[in-house]
């Protein structure tokens, strides 16, 4: 079985790789918190519709999905960012599948095993298409060779425990797929069931089609609001009192955010600092030119760059593009230390040697063991003779309890490896350049490898290279001395006022940064800034923080605390709500002159008299905001009431936009070139329309949660 082979060969030999967001559904277990127990409070992440979430099971569904990425990716850790994206995307598909698990077991639906039988049937669902359960001649998943896999897992756990441990990361993920497709299928059917409540008909589609198809030409007179100064426009308390009344649904916030000013300091190489880099990256340049293994002077210099000793392509350099853009253009030999701005290194570059080589390579293997390396030799010697002489390679590959399959390997499966031994690069290099359709006879630490090429593909320019890629850093002396200096800035700090008076005399500049909410992994974009974020959810209106030490040990933070929003509805006073208002209300009075203005004119030219400019717009729909060039915006309002004029005929009313006042005739009307309605098309556009709107009608179940995110004690 294809799928088996590959799952029991894992490590490097593997070809699955999918991006983080792949999944658009978390695994469906229900989070039920114990109650009753003294300090529950302090193992609580969150709380979603009423019911605490405990922190060791949102951390299960964490580490489950890590497992499922790395499985995936052939990995064997992810990033400090990669592992925040993979706690955000859990915590809020875990928010959105509980409350579709609430409302789904009001109204009776669930997930029948027939209907998950059936998206396996049916297997073209885009998880399944990352699983290794693969039909080889359609490259498709095969729930067949998925019920194969199932059954000999099963039998192997109790028969060859070796074996079935093998296996296990493989069984695990397919249980995370499933998991996954179940609560996709009960997303999918609620959705439906909601969309299946707005209903469309023929009417609608005709309509609709008339609104996205029927275009106007008008002659349009625009008086723009920019025309008019704001410092003209007197705005009163009580204007924007009246204007937040009636805006008031914007200005609900359902979590609470906070803002704050701070101090961030963060410390750079003294040029005593470089200097001293300098003076040794010259030394590396010379021991790295002459070293028979590079590999030594690397591991050395303490590289950014591991030495792989493999031909690679200019892609295992994404990473670093300078490296990435100049690779291919190096020679064999030695570079100088050259200076990247970009990314505050110094580089050295040895190119050892440069070959056309496939980037994708098919084969087949046979491994050897033996109590002794003399056995598994002469073992190895006799199936690669027996293979010369003709005979059947899976025939042999069977014998010996191996499938010998057909399989591919790709640059990208060693390519951005941090670390490489011996055996591997010998397998790797016995892979790449071996003979199509040759036998080779690969001796490694543990036994033999019977290897096989039998295709390349995408022949490209690989180099073996050596890089010693070094950031230019702060010394110990250096962030001691600004450590000091801001720790009697700090000492200094005790209010906010006291922190900006004296921030210019030390250097600091103090910055703001508003609506921080627990939602957040970081302050102000600042790694390890953990205790820095709890200190501020904490803290009161005008306390002052202690300095942290954080980032990669090399920032020093001082944070104030200026206000707290608490969810509900921000007052009208609060100095965002009321910038927006002021905006409004100014919009608003510049409306009413040029609408008093334009009252009671029927003609262009009057238009054109009172100061408007004239010009002339096409292809305006109902179903899209007019971009009006004369104004710069989009008026959708404008739209509207072209739509609602006949052919010939005069607004009735001036129309206020986002932009400007407005005044037009309807030159004339006419179905946009070329197109046909067709109802069975247009029906299905308006069922899309109504699964968008059963999409709205989901998020606003997931604001109405009373969602509570308290990770940011935890993570």
């Amino acid at each position: 079985m294809a799928a088996l082979g590959k799952i029991r060969q894992r490590g490097i030999t593997l070809i699955i790789i999918i991006g983080l967001g792949l999944f658009a559904f978390i695994a469906e277990e229900a989070f039920r918190s114990c109650s009753g127990i003294k300090g529950e409070a302090k193992q609580q992440v969150g709380e979603i519709l009423g019911e605490k979430i405990n922190v060791q099971d949102f951390q299960k569904l964490v580490e489950e999905y890590q497992d499922a990425i790395k499985f995936t990716m052939q990995r064997d850790n992810l990033s400090e960012d990669e592992l925040n994206q993979v706690k955000d995307q859990v915590w809020q598909q875990m928010v959105t599948n509980h409350v579709i698990e609430a409302d789904a077991k009001k109204v009776g639906l669930s997930v029948t095993e027939q209907e998950l039988q059936n998206v396996l049937n049916e297997g073209t669902d885009p998880m399944l298409a990352q699983t290794p359960f693969k039909n080889q001649q359609t490259g498709r998943f095969d729930v067949t060779i998925l019920k194969q896999f199932l059954d000999e897992y099963n039998k192997v756990k109790t028969a060859n425990p070796q074996q079935a441990e093998q296996m296990k990361a493989a069984y695990n993920y397919w249980m995370f797929v499933e998991k996954n497709l179940r609560s996709q299928l009960l997303g999918q059917k609620f959705q439906a069931l909601y969309a299946g409540c707005v209903l469309s008909n023929k009417a609608e589609a005709k309509l609709a089609f008339k609104d996205e198809n029927e275009e106007a030409q008008v002659q349009l007179a625009s008086m723009a609001y920019s025309s008019i100064k704001d410092a003209d426009i007197k705005v009163t308390d009580e204007d924007l009192k009246a204007k937040y009344e009636e805006l008031k649904p914007m200005f609900r916030q359902t979590i609470e955010t906070r803002d704050i000013k701070y101090v961030d300091y963060k410390i750079s190489a003294s040029q005593a600092d470089r200097n001293a880099l300098n003076k040794d990256m010259a030394a590396y340049q010379q021991q790295l030119a002459t070293a028979v293994d590079p590999a030594l002077v690397v591991s050395k210099s303490g590289s950014l760059i591991p030495y792989l000793g493999l031909p690679v392509s200019s892609k295992a350099y994404q990473q670093y593009p300078d490296i990435a853009s100049k690779i291919d253009s190096l020679g064999v030999g030695t570079t100088a230390v050259t200076p990247n701005a970009q990314d505050n290194t110094l580089n050295i570059v040895r190119i050892m040697s440069k070959a056309q080589l496939p980037d994708s390579v098919q084969f087949r293997q046979i491994q050897v063991g033996a109590a002794t390396k003399e056995q598994a030799a002469t073992k190895a010697d006799s199936i690669q003779k027996a293979l010369a002489g003709g005979a059947n390679f899976e025939a042999i590959a069977k014998r010996y309890g191996q499938t010998g399959e057909k399989v591919w390997f790709t640059g990208q499966q060693y390519e951005n490896s941090t670390s490489m031994n011996q055996d591997n690069r010998q397998y790797i290099n016995a892979i790449m350049n071996g003979e199509v359709n040759g036998i080779q006879n690969v001796v490694l630490t543990q036994g033999n490898v019977i290897l096989q090429v039998l295709d390349k593909k995408a022949m490209t320019t690989k180099t073996t290279a050596a890089i010693i890629k070094k950031v230019i850093d702060f010394s110990k002396d250096t962030r001691s001395a600004a450590f000091n200096k801001f720790s009697e800035y700090v000492a200094k700090g005790a209010t906010l006022a006291d922190l900006e008076k004296n921030a210019g005399k030390y250097g600091y500049r103090v910055q703001e940064q508003k609506n921080i909410s627990t939602a957040q992994h970081d302050v102000v974009g600042v790694r390890a800034t953990r205790e820095a974020l709890k200190w501020i959810f904490e803290a009161k209106e005008g306390d002052i923080s202690q300095l942290y030490e954080c980032g990669d040990n090399d920032h020093f933070m001082v944070i104030a605390l200026t206000k707290v929003h608490p969810q509900g509805y921000r007052s009208w006073d609060d100095a965002e709500v009321k910038e927006i208002l002021k905006r409004e209300v100014i919009k608003d009075k510049k409306a009413e002159q040029f609408m008093a203005k334009l009252k009671g004119v029927n003609t262009i030219a009057a238009a054109q008299a009172k100061g408007a400019k004239v010009s002339m717009v096409n292809q305006i729909t109902f179903a899209a905001p007019a971009f009006i060039q004369a104004t710069g915006a989009a008026e959708p309002a404008l739209s509207g009431a072209v739509a609602a004029t006949a052919t010939g005929k005069f607004s009735k009313n001036p129309v206020k936009g986002n932009a400007g006042v407005y005044v037009f005739q309807v030159i004339k009307k006419a179905m946009r070139a070329g197109v046909k309605y067709d109802e069975a098309k247009q029906m299905q556009m308006c069922m899309q329309q109504n699964m968008q709107m059963a999409s709205s009608f989901m998020q606003d179940l997931v604001l109405n949660a009373n969602v509570v995110d308290n990770r940011y004690l935890f993570f």
